[in-house]
């Protein structure tokens, strides 16, 4: 899994950062792409990745505010031009279809795929045999989602030698074992496939927040996640400000993580005030909280491996 950030900051794009959107990369889990927000220009930050449009089949949309929005349509747009056949789904409050539509509509734009809406509410959105996703409502200054991603437990490893003692032949059966299916021999023996796979892997956690002040929910979220993605628009001596604008802090976002016992923090929604030198005092500060804190920048890519985070350049 890779999360990479297409747009880090606050309210309006900058030269050092445009506004928000997240790629959660599942390739190698699903071979599919779901984005988190889809500000003004999402669709170029495209272009300076290995992201293909048509990979993306899932958005979850935060909020209606337009720096976590405008990009939607363009994007839409574009993945039809592109050779887009396959359904998307976005999820979102009820505003967004209207939204959505109406740009569609009025743009006479013909998309080449069908997409759905989903009118997100408190309580599971999302649920296959890999993921579920949970939404909670969040305290900004209007309606505003924040969403936890997780991955079920995978299957243990097939134990060769074991398989191999209860006499199974190389081949198809081993796959079946593998995905957990009980298989029957030719001399009618059962196998089942607990008896001869590892014990489950468990799977990753990802809670994706949109704009919010320190609240209760962002904890419940993220309780135990591997990754946070919490929004950091102001420093420690702004907390009044934050609070007013239904904002956090870089402390408080470090204290999200430290109450929820998260293992990593990426903070993003950077306001254009800090730049250079004033980000990393944004991560210094914040990790005399919770230590294991990182910030986001434009098209920087994040990889879980063996249940680490990596940062790769890009």
């Amino acid at each position: 899994m890779q999360l990479q950030f297409l747009g880090t900051g606050a309210g309006m794009p900058s030269k050092e950062r445009n506004v928000t959107s997240i790629a959660l990369k599942l390739l190698e889990e699903i071979g599919s792409v779901w984005l988190f927000d889809c500000g003004e220009g999402t669709q170029h930050q495209l272009l300076h990745s290995t992201i293909k449009p048509r990979k993306i089949d899932k958005i979850f949309i935060t909020h209606m505010h337009g720096d976590h929005i405008f990009g939607l349509p363009g994007f839409l747009s574009s993945r039809s031009f592109l050779g887009g056949e396959t359904p998307l789904t976005i999820y979102g409050p009820a505003e967004v279809e209207a939204f959505v539509e109406a740009a569609i509509a009025l743009s006479t734009t013909h998309l080449t795929y069908p997409v759905h809406f989903v009118e997100v509410s408190e309580g599971i959105v999302f649920e296959d045999q890999h993921f579920t996703v949970t939404a909670k409502p969040l305290q900004h200054v209007v309606p505003c989602f924040g969403y936890r991603i997780e991955q079920k437990d995978l299957p243990g490893q097939l134990l060769v030698e074991r398989a191999k003692a209860f006499g199974v032949p190389p081949g198809p059966l081993y796959r079946d074992l593998k995905n957990g299916i009980d298989i029957t021999l030719e001399d009618g023996t059962v196998v089942p496939s607990k008896d001869v796979l590892s014990p489950p892997q468990k799977g990753f956690t990802v809670t994706i927040l949109g704009d919010t002040k320190f609240c209760a929910a962002s904890i419940d979220l993220a309780r135990e996640a591997d990754i946070i993605v919490h929004e950091a628009t102001f420093d420690h001596t702004t907390t009044d400000l934050a609070a007013n604008y239904g904002h956090s802090t870089n402390i408080e976002a470090a204290t999200v993580a430290k109450e929820a016992r998260a293992k990593n923090l990426i903070m993003t929604h950077i306001s254009a005030r800090f730049v250079g030198a004033d980000v990393d005092k944004l991560v210094s500060q914040a990790r005399t909280v919770f230590p294991a804190t990182y910030v986001a920048q434009d098209l920087r890519l994040f990889e879980w491996k063996k249940e680490q985070l990596l940062v790769v350049d890009r």
